[in-house]
């Protein structure tokens, strides 16, 4: 004689199917309170109804099996509640992730079909200092942000006088191979106390086809995008790192909308 609620009166009663719960069985999320040796039948206690209340819950906000067990063994509250906001946390850092494709792509479907304005310049070697490092493509946008901060902090607290733009140089690797050299640096007139990863450098010169970038740097590869199709179809485009120069970045204390980058793309240009 078996009390307590058959597989199917307990799925009734937590909304959880008869599948699931037989998969939560087999996972070791949610046994039941006894299996009969004869039949097989599972029996489920009413105790164990506000536990699947609770897993049904965690489990509509995407949290994995493995946290969700991890939850319902939490030694205290305070280590529960701390498994869960965590989880809230990757749930908003994906919201935000989201809400900037949505609007990336908004403003693809929006662009208009004006013509892109290109520029050739000869870009000369330039001394610099700056952070290079080799990057995962991933990771480029985060460690593109620290760098970018702790170059103007050095420069700042130096003194240093800045001869040209801060830039940026990019491996054709970071986006073939999905990671490779990136490098942002900084024009200065003279020799600094380096510390740290800051180093001196020799920015390459450079034959590029420049094009601007106004806005969100989100959606910078759009730009990027028409301007290799451009050498593309004027057959001018060669091997070598993609090049950028923030005219006006957040360090200026700029909107994203208020936002100027130069982008350039390495061509073949004779002299002639």
């Amino acid at each position: 004689m078996h009390t307590g609620l058959t597989v199917g009166e307990f799925s009734r009663v937590t909304h959880l199917s008869i599948k699931t719960l037989r998969h939560y069985h087999e996972v070791g999320l949610l046994a039941p309170a006894d299996v009969d040796r004869g039949t097989g039948y599972r029996y489920y206690s009413l105790e164990q109804v506000p536990t699947a209340q609770v897993i049904l819950r965690l489990r509509d906000l995407d949290m994995p099996v493995a946290d969700v067990k991890a939850v319902l063994a939490a030694p205290d509250v305070s280590t529960r509640n701390e498994l869960i906001s965590a989880h809230l946390a990757r749930l908003e850092d994906r919201l935000v992730q989201a809400q900037s494709a949505v609007e990336s792509l908004r403003e693809l479907l929006a662009r208009p079909d004006d013509a892109l304005s290109v520029e050739y310049r000869t870009v000369r070697e330039q001394p610099a200092i700056g952070i290079r490092e080799v990057v995962d493509r991933r990771d480029v946008v985060s460690w593109w942000q620290g760098a970018l901060g702790e170059l103007h902090g050095f420069v700042t607290a130096q003194r240093l006088r800045r001869t040209g733009p801060i830039g940026g140089l990019f491996a054709s690797e970071l986006y073939q191979d999905e990671r490779g050299e990136a490098m942002v640096f900084v024009p200065v007139d003279a020799d600094a106390h380096l510390v740290g990863r800051i180093d001196s450098l020799l920015v390459p010169g450079a034959e590029l086809a420049i094009a601007v970038h106004r806005g969100s740097l989100n959606s910078i590869d759009l730009t990027f995008g028409d301007l290799g199709v451009y050498a593309a179809r004027h057959e001018i485009g060669v091997d070598g790192p993609l090049r950028e120069y923030y005219l006006r970045s957040p360090l200026d204390g700029s909107d994203e909308d208020d936002l100027v980058t130069e982008v350039g793309w390495p061509i073949f240009r004779s002299n002639g």
